[in-house]
């Protein structure tokens, strides 16, 4: 990865490195300082004194970490801000984009840290306010985000996710939570009874809670109407956006907003309507037969999805992915026991694991066997989904969203949900 800034070409690759640049080092590759110093490289700098190259005093840098919900709100503050007149860049899952247009498409959620730079400099170069971007647990532990001095710090929630990596789930709650322990400004979600923080210079948002931007009242009939408290300001904001997880996500961008601009509170509100969702986040694709795709991939995050459709006959098509938390599976095969009248177990990305066992760890979460099928073919599983619809039915098909890939062994074969729908439709 390279950084170029005033002519100066700053590099985390010892193979890039030569007399004209200088070598970036961190503890991921400090092993090939060597390498960089027979490719003739002079200059060396620490990760961590990268940012004293860098002058990014112009641009305020948001940032939003939580196992749920990262994508909607950074998209939602995006859009948000650009509503109300600001340049603005956004870093994340669905890739990078300057002022609405995609200038990079899907990456890491956090890229390495020369990765977030370049971003940062784009980002001045094209006179951006704003630098909106998800920060995952990854790029916490591994430091891919150091040097850089936020404006505001997100916290979404903590649930389970990336056991994988991180091993335990106090370990997980651990890493998340230390993106909060300095004194930057902080926006905490205040019904997360598993975030820690340092109080100084935190907001809170919540629903159940007191906190400083605190729901007050909502309803869904054709999206949501919501009444959001600030001290003594109440203000409303609609959405035709569904799930109480949304609630909380728009809840989160109004206050972001409000905390980083000079706009009113009212001002803030009344953009909201504009923001129609993040392609394959709780995406209605028809309405007859009623299908949703959602980006679901953990047991808490399945839930939220299925919660918003209590008064509905849910058809539920998921997997799970390859090579990933194990122990989630069953979890989230009770889950959808708990809520689904059918239920349609399916292939995810199986990586380098074998589909049908992936499937038994699923299937053993989930007591009543008779609504349930498995189809390993997600398309075939896809289309069994929609000849069960009937009038009352809404069907989910969860953990995918937007991807346009299925990865099995490591290769990344084109599938999308959404086209399967739409095509069979």
């Amino acid at each position: 990865m390279q950084l170029h800034i005033n002519n100066k070409i700053y590099t985390d690759n010892s193979k890039e490195a030569d007399k004209n640049s200088a070598f970036v080092y961190s503890k991921q590759n400090e092993k090939f300082i060597e390498d960089a110093k027979k490719n003739g490289c002079k200059e060396f700098i620490k990760s961590e004194d990268l940012k004293n190259h860098c002058d990014f005093t112009s641009i305020k840098v948001i940032g939003i970490t939580g196992t749920n919900g990262k994508t909607t709100t950074a998209a939602a503050i995006y859009s948000l801000l650009l509503d109300l007149g600001y340049k603005v860049a956004l870093q994340g899952t669905r890739g990078f984009f300057i002022n609405e247009q995609r200038v990079e498409e899907y990456s890491l959620t956090t890229p390495v840290q020369l990765g977030n730079f370049a971003h940062i400099q784009k980002a001045i170069e094209n006179s951006c306010d704003f630098f909106v971007m998800e920060v995952s647990s990854h790029a916490i532990e591994q430091k891919r985000i150091e040097g850089l001095n936020f404006e505001l710090k997100i916290l979404t929630n903590i649930t389970r996710d990336h056991l994988d990596y991180h091993k335990t789930i106090e370990e997980y709650i651990n890493v998340k939570n230390s993106f909060f322990n300095d004194d930057s400004k902080k926006l905490i979600n205040k019904d997360e009874i598993k975030a820690k923080f340092n109080p100084k210079n935190c907001l809170t948002y919540g629903l159940d809670s007191p906190s400083t931007y605190k729901v007050q009242a909502y309803s869904f009939k054709d999206g949501m109407h919501v009444a959001l408290q600030n001290f003594e300001k109440v203000e409303s904001f609609t959405s035709m956006m569904m799930g109480l997880f949304n609630v909380y996500n728009l809840t989160a961008a109004i206050a972001a907003v409000h905390m980083t601009t000079n706009k009113s509170l009212n001002e803030i509100c009344e953009a909201v309507e504009n923001f129609a969702g993040v392609s394959g986040r709780m995406e209605t694709l028809s309405l007859n037969p009623y299908i949703i795709v959602d980006f679901a991939h953990t047991p808490d995050g399945m839930k939220e999805v299925l919660q918003s459709f209590g008064h509905k006959d849910i058809i539920v098509v998921f997997g799970a992915g390859g090579d990933r938390d194990k122990a989630k599976r069953p979890i989230m095969g009770k889950v959808a026991d708990t809520f689904a009248k059918h239920i349609i177990v399916t292939s995810d990305n199986p990586r380098f694991e074998d589909p049908d066992l992936i499937i038994e760890d699923i299937l053993e979460g989930i007591n009543d066997k008779s609504k349930v099928e498995v189809e390993i073919n997600r398309k075939i599983a896809i289309k069994k989904a929609i000849d069960l619809y009937s009038e009352n039915s809404v069907i989910l098909v969860l953990g995918k969203g937007d991807e346009e890939y299925q990865t099995i062994y490591d290769q990344k074969l084109p599938f999308s949900d959404k086209e399967v729908i739409n095509s069979y439709l």
